[in-house]
């Protein structure tokens, strides 16, 4: 018999998950680590960290994975180790005491939507600065104890990881999430069956497993399409963060906005407020119409309803930002909802079209929700007055400056961001009340007390902090992608915690301006290798990989940092994430930001190196227009010089080159006998004392309950009393006005002769005299005179509004007569605006129908 070389049959292998088998005497733990509130809590890392440092390293410090890897007999041994035992009482007894307080039932209660999540660099749900809003947002939601839930996605690859090649090339590297080893829970039914939700697509359903991730004491739900239920179509909606074509991005909307209600419905959760933060998760207020229409309202009164309790945050400053979809891409998906509201295809794409009446326009997300939503905001001051510019065309018949559209300037979360150094420091000489009174400047001027010798070894300490960091996290990939060792070696050597260190953290987009400080090289050259004053920058971000302009800029970045003359002085980090940027906000001296104004919305990063004595060098613009205090960072204005942007670029660039030859750097070295420049610790001081109590996310929370949430409930409160009885008055009212406009008629007008010829007297009044048939609306109708300037740019702009009054009516004609007078000399445009008036609606915009007369 001949013997075969070899005789192996294909093996089956079937994968299987083995739980920790963790003893009852360390249950606690178990639990701790499936609670992200170690995320933010020092105690609980060190806990963790404690059992074994090497391993919590090496698993990324995921508490999960950790004790997954703890064998059973090292597990054995700990049950035995008197001081891990006490630790671990000690720090449940804190996580214990925070989750049994009750909800205060005084605030509103919110659902928040959302497409990323950046909560820990452990769960890859979040790419950049919206995801780490949100996650910021959910914590200090959890520590200010209000009654909020959040749905998002759990995606299987997230966003990518970023590694460079020889030549600096980006490459992104998508790694899958193993779901079991993350702290996140699956979500069952009472049965002890997974919870799925079917969410309608076309003429057939997706099924998404929902995953929760408990955030402290508030819940966030995880949508996940990565399963056998589902096509291999359908599978990868959750594969990728702002991955694939148009189509996979609708379906991605669709399931975050529909399949988030119907996930919150199936849960049994209602809340007051439905935030929709950004336009992704627009399509909310479709299910949500669509839930109240099936309960047998009209779709006008249902409109109400979600229109009161609904609120929509913007997130970018230009039209190009939002998502945009095809008639017939948008009518493949959504065609059935038209039928299901009762109302028209046209009337229902309409609601996200500027021009209702333009059938080549897109389908915009945020226009619908602005259509839906009865408060819309952005996130600063500025970006609020840019917002209400960019959306000026959905309420015509207003100028920018009348509109609705509001502002609350992000935050970020405090214990999150505070370096354990400062944050002893805080706790050693503030007030005991600074956690729970964060806005509180009074608190935060207690720096002025706080030796400067204290200041100065605090940054130290966290300089030496982020360089260790550098060389260990960092040597490896050198190695990799520089070829030559002993360029890598004379790289590590040249990091140099006693230089002036300068960050540059964000995504790479090409507004973002990275490419600034290389406007001139050979001046950089001669900053960079002072040897009186040395300074290094570095670098970090990823480019969207579809953006090959932002590419370019990082193998730019990267080509400049290996030649002679700036090795080691300037430093491209490679994959920024959370864990990268905790080290750089707290490590570096200066933390430069440098967009084309407007186009930051708000930024955060400038925020979280604040709380960290780090000193800020930005454009005004976004957070720091309104942040930015003199003698407390410094600024490049906000003001235009050259409408030429490659010119403007070029004197931006000269600018920094100046500030940092003639002001940062002589200051940064002006040490005294000590070794320290008590020049550069005052600044700090004054960024610390001046500006950090208004950039907290405890403050951001505390301003959407005051100007939208809490207003938001007691309108909606107000609507659905009796039967949703005011909220179908309401409804019927427009409908009535909206039947009758046309036929609302001037019948009589009385202008005096100067107005009528345009040549008026500055400060002489002047009365105006309508009498108008209101076609039997009783008393529904407004009038007023609206007078605009006109800028140099020939922009109109409101110089004043003046109301007319109701002086007398014979049926339905009503009288209504005006003193104008204007005080200033020059020219103006005047016109008659009327409006429907109703005393019950929260702003003109909720019910824009205009018409101007002569």
């Amino acid at each position: 018999m001949k013997i075969k070389a070899s005789n192996v049959n294909q093996a089956a292998f079937r994968t299987i998950s083995a739980k920790s088998n963790i003893p009852a005497k360390l249950s606690k733990l178990e639990e701790l680590a499936h609670n992200m509130w170690w995320a933010w809590n020092h105690d609980a890392r060190s806990l963790f960290r404690n059992i074994d440092e090497k391993l919590f390293d090496e698993c990324g410090g995921n508490p999960v994975l950790m004790l997954e890897r703890i064998s059973y007999e090292k597990m054995d041994q700990l049950t035995e180790d008197k001081a891990v035992l006490k630790k671990m009482e000690d720090v449940y007894a804190q996580f214990r005491a925070y989750m049994d307080v009750k909800p205060d039932s005084k605030r509103a209660s919110v659902a928040y939507l959302c497409m990323e999540y950046g909560l820990n660099q452990v769960l890859k749900i979040y790419s950049g600065g919206l995801g780490i809003l949100a996650g910021d947002y959910l914590k200090e939601a959890s520590d200010s104890n209000v009654d909020m839930v959040a749905v998002g996605f759990l995606y299987r690859y997230g966003y990518f990881t970023q590694t460079l090649s020889m030549d600096g090339q980006q490459i992104a590297n998508y790694e899958a999430q193993n779901f079991g080893s993350l702290p996140i829970e699956q979500q069952l039914n009472e049965d002890g069956t997974p919870m799925v939700v079917d969410v309608p697509y076309m003429d057939y359903f997706v099924h998404a497993y929902v995953w929760r991730v408990n955030v402290g004491r508030i819940k966030l739900y995880l949508l996940d399409t990565d399963n056998e239920m589902n096509s291999g179509y359908d599978r990868p909606i959750t594969h990728a963060l702002y991955g694939g074509d148009w189509e996979n991005r609708l379906k991605q909307e669709i399931l975050l906005g529909i399949g988030g209600v119907l996930t919150l419905k199936k849960l049994g959760i209602k809340k007051d407020v439905y935030h929709c933060n950004e336009g992704h998760a627009a399509l909310c207020n479709v299910q949500r119409l669509v839930d109240l229409v099936e309960e047998g309202m009209s779709f006008t009164q249902a409109m109400e309803l979600v229109r009161a309790s609904s609120l929509y945050t913007v997130h970018t400053p230009v039209p190009a930002g939002h998502d945009y979809f095809e008639e017939g891409l948008f009518s493949k998906y959504m065609h059935g909802y038209a039928e299901k509201l009762g109302i028209s295809w046209d009337e229902f794409i309409g609601m996200g079209r500027m021009n209702p009446e333009d059938k080549g326009e897109k389908f915009c997300m945020s226009t619908f929700a602005c259509n839906t939503s009865q408060e819309v905001n952005g996130v600063s001051w500025l970006h609020g007055e840019v917002s209400k510019k960019m959306f000026a065309g959905i309420w015509n018949g207003y100028y920018p400056e009348e509109s609705h559209v509001g502002y609350v300037t992000n935050g970020v979360h405090f214990p999150t961001w505070c370096a354990n150094e400062w944050r002893k420091l805080y706790r050693k000489h503030f007030d005991e009340s600074h956690l729970s009174d964060q806005s509180n400047e009074r608190i935060w001027e207690a720096i002025y007390n706080v030796s400067d010798e204290e200041i100065w070894e605090t940054r130290m300490q966290l300089k030496n902090k982020l360089t260790d960091y550098i060389r260990d996290q960092f040597r490896e990939s050198w190695l990799k992608n520089q070829g030559d060792p002993s360029r890598v070696v004379s790289l590590m050597e040249k990091i140099n915690p006693n230089a002036l260190l300068i960050g540059f953290g964000r995504r790479f987009a090409t507004y973002k301006r990275a490419h600034l400080l290389f406007t001139d090289l050979d001046r950089l050259a001669k900053i960079v290798n002072n040897p009186n004053y040395p300074v290094q920058f570095l670098y970090t971000g990823k480019a969207h990989p579809a953006d090959g302009a932002g590419q370019g800029l990082i193998k730019r970045i990267y080509e400049i940092s290996q030649r002679p003359e700036f090795l080691g002085k300037i430093i491209f980090l490679e994959n920024y994430d959370m864990q990268l940027a905790r080290r750089l906000v707290s490590g570096v001296d200066i933390w430069m930001n440098t967009p084309t104004r407007p186009l930051e919305a708000s930024g955060t990063s400038g925020e979280k190196a604040l709380m960290n004595g780090v000193v800020n060098l930005s454009v005004l613009d976004g957070w720091w227009l309104e942040g930015y205090r003199e003698g407390a960072g410094w600024a490049l204005t906000e003001k235009r010089t050259y409408e030429n942007q490659a010119y403007q670029d070029q004197l931006d660039a000269a600018t920094i080159y100046s500030l940092l030859e003639n002001e940062i750097m002589p200051l940064y070295y002006a040490r005294n006998k000590k070794g320290y420049s008590t020049g550069w610790v005052q600044v700090i001081k004054n960024s610390i004392a001046r500006i950090a109590p208004h950039y907290t996310m405890k403050r951001q929370l505390d301003d959407y309950y005051s100007k939208f949430y809490n207003n938001l409930r007691d309108r909606s409160n107000l609507l659905t009393k009796n039967g949703n009885q005011l909220a179908k008055e309401i409804a019927q009212w427009k409908e009535t006005v909206a039947e009758r406009w046309d036929s609302v008629q001037v019948v009589e007008r009385d202008k005096p002769e100067a107005l009528i010829a345009g040549q008026i007297v500055a400060g002489q009044k002047y009365k105006i005299r309508f009498v108008i048939d209101e076609a039997g609306l009783e008393d529904a109708i407004g009038l007023e005179l609206v007078t605009l300037t006109t800028d140099k740019d020939g922009v109109d702009h409101i110089y004043s509004v003046e109301p007319f009054k109701v002086t007398g009516h014979e049926g339905t004609r009503y009288t209504f007569e005006l003193e104008h007078h204007i005080n200033n000399a020059g020219s103006f445009k005047v016109a008659y605006r009327m409006y429907p008036k109703n005393d019950k609606l929260p702003h003109r915009q909720d019910f824009c129908y205009v018409k101007w007369l002569n």
